[in-house]
């Protein structure tokens, strides 16, 4: 250590008094430090950092179910949000102490400040954030944080790690640490574990720990605040112990900075008072599923892990940490086996040379860098090299698959858990859906009972706010109604919100209809109310949709704004929609989208006279939502009223003058998609709008607004194109520069295919010819003037087996011709007249 750290006291012996054993939280080489120390010491009682609530669910620890990383999880009783973790995974000193302590009938006691203080001050502070508190509630010591970087010497009270490796002359506090813990034998500091040294082996090692802290603490004197309050506790916890089993019968594991707190001699009188007057909370609190992901250290978080924070007591590989636990012997071999079969898994090509390579480039390395092992860093560098080929891109896979992993923990079912909770686990179990650390997609079919029930259970969750799946595009890219995908991922965070859900109910579906009765309740805005119809349907909380109808019925009898009616009408059609596809009766609400939109085609044409540009636009968006919304309705029986009042609404627009030419051509552009209007009425209609004497803006805005729904139009009616290439003839030189924006966003909406085709046709000339001599139909230059029957008629024999229903009458003769052009047609047609009849009818095989 001297070596190290020059200028520190070096070890002198084994300490008299109880055994203070210092750690890095989630440090292997911690870990198998304490076990070696405790093995060796034998001590009666095991005084571990942590809420000393947690007494009362450590037994659970000794479960055969449990299985780490899992974590001590308390909330406030009447605030389940107000939630703390204190995570440990399989190599965590803590979990191997405990461990170690129940299965020889050992006593485990936790000693840090209550969970019912530590939520009250969390509380406290996030209400006044100037209150003058530490930004973050008291919970694990930092030692695993960042490191430094740069020259600075790092504060050691935020990160004791980044202050040792800067005093060591390193940069980097994790490298630091591999070379003097985890890569050197067992015990802290390079110590040996089984207690065979000159000192004394891992007990000494521990010492020398100890007065490195000392050294570190000593220029800032005694804490105040929350720390000051913790280790008051941790020692009066202390000092209780040493009265009831001796000084010689009790070990105490916790975060090394603490270890000189403990170890210093305070008065009773001074510590009580510290913790005299703290704010308290009922608190309740069980061991939950933890994750390797959420051992990382994240940006942004401090000390405490919190429920959608950081954890600043995180590692940067637990992985890695696990692996260099577990690992009985050559570490460096065993991992690098492992690289290579997730690799092959991958359809990488690896072997095992590559394998032998690597190893061999890894230890050169760590002999070239100094190191007493080869580490994650040197692993990397001989995996990029030698299995990857110099490339990067596999390193991620590597590093999200191994370095951190997916590994998610279970807790046993006797562990203290609400009504809720119980119920999910019960419906997991019996759907078959097992939570996963890992990200997965999960395609439904929801004809298929069991997809059925699980597509509602997911959406009954996200009901209640606990996101553990979310809609995804689905692997077969089917659009369908009756299929789903979902993006499934289990986080920690999520039992909270199960807590906090438990106010609502005791099963899920209980809760999901009483949270979301409750939404519609409160609800004031139309959109939000539809919103919460389709949610019902789509999780199936049939005793939830009468309120909601209830509440949606109201607040669409009390809207006026069309713009809000238009806007929450898609919802509700798409949940009526939804309903059909899952077997759910939405009479009900079929009948409110109906009543809906009739009361929009009442007040739609006012409310788009005397717009701007700006408020166009938003209107277009609303006609467009409407005519899917109306579209859907109309599809099904007695649907045809409504579809017959929409047109005559866009008759109405399309042809007032005083409505905005933007929506005046959007709405003639829907009348002839939906074959309500010709070609002959829209030529004129077009003709007129961009006359002489129209505006070029406004004329613009009309092309914009009909050309909106795609420009293929043009390219299969010469006669439309004519007419807008006529226009911008027309148009003078000192306005097309204001026109020439609104064509340029007309025409970028265009698929590529179709702007290379309009220019390859503007470029030929873009004007219908004038008629030709005995009345023959004009044609654009570089086009011929009447079709090519032979090559019309060559591609019957796949349209008839594509779209005739009824069977051949016998198979075709090999090496026969194709029909010629009086099998086209009826005689007296024109040429391709009945076969486009045909096709359009289904009748192909009789053409």
């Amino acid at each position: 250590m001297e070596g190290l750290l020059p200028g520190l006291p070096g070890g002198g012996g084994v300490r008299a008094g109880p055994l203070l054993l210092g750690v890095r939280h989630h440090g292997p080489g911690s870990a198998r430090a304490v076990r070696a120390a405790l093995t060796a010491h034998r001590p009666k009682v095991l005084l571990v950092e942590g809420p000393p609530e947690a007494d009362t669910v450590v037994e659970l620890a000794a479960d055969p179910a449990i299985r780490p990383p899992v974590a001590l999880l308390a909330h406030a009783v009447d605030r389940p949000g107000t939630a703390a973790f204190w995570p440990m995974a399989e190599f965590s000193p803590e979990w191997v102490a405990i461990r170690w302590a129940l299965e020889r009938a050992v006593p485990v006691r936790f000693i840090d400040l209550p969970a019912a203080h530590t939520l009250a001050l969390q509380e406290r502070s996030e209400e006044n954030p100037q209150s003058g508190e530490e930004p973050s509630p008291p919970g694990p010591d930092p030692t695993g944080a960042d490191g430094c970087g740069g020259g600075e010497l790092p504060d050691p009270r935020l990160d004791p790690l980044a202050a040792l490796a800067h005093a060591a002359g390193q940069d980097d506090p994790e490298r630091w640490w591999e070379d003097v813990v985890e890569h050197r034998g067992g015990g802290p500091l390079g110590g040996p574990a089984d207690g065979t040294g000159p000192d004394g082996g891992a007990p000494a090692a521990f010492d020398v720990l100890e007065e490195v802290m000392t050294a570190l603490r000593e220029p800032y004197g005694e804490p105040d605040g929350r720390e000051a309050a913790r280790e008051a506790h941790m020692r009066l916890r202390l000092r209780e112990a040493r009265r009831e089993f001796g000084d010689d019968g009790v070990a105490v594991v916790c975060g090394a900075w603490h270890v000189p707190a403990l170890r210093a001699r305070h008065r009773v009188t001074d510590d009580r008072r510290r913790l005299s007057g703290l704010p308290r909370v009922r608190t309740e609190i069980t061991w939950v599923p933890w994750t390797h992901r959420r051992l990382t250290r994240r940006p942004g978080g401090g000390p405490q892990p919190r429920p959608g924070g950081g954890y600043g007591a995180g590692i940067a590989s637990p992985g890695w940490y696990g692996h260099l636990f577990a690992a009985p012997d050559r570490p460096v071999e065993r991992w690098l086996t492992r690289v290579a079969r997730l690799l092959r898994e991958e359809d990488h090509p690896v072997s095992s040379a590559h394998v032998i390579e690597a190893v061999r480039l890894a230890e050169m390395l760590a002999a070239l860098r100094g190191r007493p092992l080869a580490g994650l860093t040197e692993t990397l560098d001989a995996v990029r090299s030698v299995m990857c080929e110099g490339s990067d891109v596999p390193l991620a896979l590597i590093r999200e698959r191994l370095i951190i992993g997916d590994e998610l923990g279970e807790v046993p079912a006797a562990a203290p858990a609400v009504p809720l909770q119980r119920d999910l686990a019960a419906l997991q179990r019996s759907l078959r859906l097992r939570p996963e650390a890992a990200e997965r997609l999960l395609d439904l079919d929801l004809r298929k009972p069991v997809d059925g029930d699980r597509s509602r259970l997911l959406h009954r969750l996200r009901v209640l706010g606990v996101d553990w799946g979310e809609p995804a595009e689905g692997r077969s890219g089917s659009t369908g109604t009756f299929r789903e995908s979902w993006r499934l991922r289990w986080e920690p965070e999520l039992s909270v919100r199960l807590a906090e859900a438990g106010v609502w109910g005791t099963t899920v579906v209980a809760a999901a209809s009483a949270r979301l009765a409750a939404e519609a309740a409160g609800s004031g805005r139309l959109p939000e109310v539809t919103v919460l119809a389709e949610r019902a349907l789509l999780a199936g909380l049939d005793d939830a949709l009468p309120e909601v109808l209830r509440a949606l019925a109201d607040r669409a009898a009390l809207s006026a704004d069309v713009g809000q009616l238009a806007g929450a009408l898609p919802a509700l059609v798409r949940a009526v929609r939804y309903g059909d596809v899952r077997g759910t009766d939405s009479g009900a609400l079929r009948r409110v989208a109906e009543g809906m939109a009739e009361r929009v085609c009442v007040g739609l044409p006012a409310a788009c006279v005397g717009l701007d540009a700006d408020a166009a636009a938003e209107v277009r968006a609303h006609l467009d939502m409407v005519q899917r919304a109306v579209t859907m309705l109309s599809d099904a029986p007695g649907g045809e009223p409504l579809a017959a009042r929409w047109r005559a609404v866009l008759r109405t627009l399309a042809t007032r003058r005083r409505v905005a030419p933007l929506l005046r051509g959007r709405a003639a552009r829907m009348l002839l998609d939906d074959g309500a209007l010709g070609r002959s009425a829209v030529e004129r209609l077009m003709a007129g709008e961009l006359s002489r004497g129209a505006p070029p803006a406004d004329a613009a805005a009309w092309v914009e607004g009909f050309l909106s729904g795609g420009g293929l139009l043009l390219l299969y009616d010469e006669r439309l194109l004519a007419l807008v290439d006529d226009w911008l003839r027309r148009v003078p030189g000192e306005e097309f520069t204001s026109v020439l924006p609104l064509l340029r966003r007309t025409f970028s909406g265009f698929d590529a295919g179709v702007r290379r085709n309009l220019a390859e046709l503007v470029r030929r000339g873009g004007a219908v010819r004038a008629p030709e001599a005995g009345g023959a139909t004009p044609v654009l230059p570089g086009y011929p003037a009447a079709l090519d029957e032979r090559r019309a008629a060559a591609v019957l024999p796949v349209l008839r087996l594509l779209l005739d229903p009824r069977p051949e009458p016998g198979p075709a003769r090999p090496g026969s011709a194709p029909p010629g052009p009086a099998e086209a047609g009826p005689a007296g047609a024109e040429p391709g007249e009945d076969t486009a009849r045909s096709v359009d009818t289904g009748e192909v095989g009789a053409a």
